[in-house]
């Protein structure tokens, strides 16, 4: 199977969601630890849980192809 320019443009658009969301979701957390600190600790347990869910999309996004 071939990767032709127009799956190309879409592996990359799959891409900044996953990388959008991330950057929201750290920079949420540590503007949320600087509030709080004594919530510190469930707030990076909560956001490792919504790390994995980000990625796993991301990971769909790019492997998805490859089985249809």
């Amino acid at each position: 199977m071939e990767i032709t320019g127009l799956a190309l443009i879409g592996y990359g658009i799959a891409t900044l969601g996953p990388g959008i969301g991330l950057g929201i979701m750290i920079g949420k957390t540590i503007e949320g630890m600087a509030r709080q600190p004594e919530m510190a600790g469930q707030l990076r347990s909560t956001m490792f849980i919504g790390l994995a869910f980000i990625e796993i999309l991301a990971l769909l996004a790019i492997v998805t192809p490859f089985f249809l």
